[in-house]
């Protein structure tokens, strides 16, 4: 089984700075950052630094600056992050996510459809195996 790749609120914020952008410096993480959170350059210097050792991000040297670029994916982090709150919170029974999520939450009807039209895609895709 591959392993959950969590990462904490500031990890996410910067992975999403650099899928966004596709690469980055640290100075290009920090000014997109800057407003909503506010952070030292040094701060996400750090994180950075982090996020490689634990291999979500990587770099390369261009001069004195480090480029960082993603390693994993959005989806591959979601799918990671969903399947682990899945598994801890509702005992790894998908039901019981949807079922809080569509009994705890309004659901506006446009979005009733679209979940209606998944579970019908799903089972259209279920049928051809």
């Amino acid at each position: 089984m591959q392993k959950t790749t969590y990462l904490g609120d500031l990890q996410l914020a910067i992975m999403r700075v650099l899928w966004d952008l596709g690469e980055a410096t640290v100075t290009d993480v920090h000014q997109a950052l800057l407003d909503e959170r506010g952070l030292a350059p040094t701060t996400i210097a750090t994180m950075l630094k982090k996020m490689e050792e634990k291999g979500v991000v990587t770099h390369r040297a261009e001069g004195r600056k480090f480029i960082y670029q993603p390693t994993i994916s959005e989806d591959m982090v979601t799918r990671g992050m969903v399947s682990d709150l899945t598994e801890r919170l509702f005992g790894g029974d998908p039901v019981a996510l949807v079922s809080h999520l569509i009994s705890r939450h309004e659901i506006r009807p446009d979005e009733l459809s679209a979940l209606e039209q998944m579970i019908a895609d799903a089972k259209k895709k279920e049928g051809k195996r």
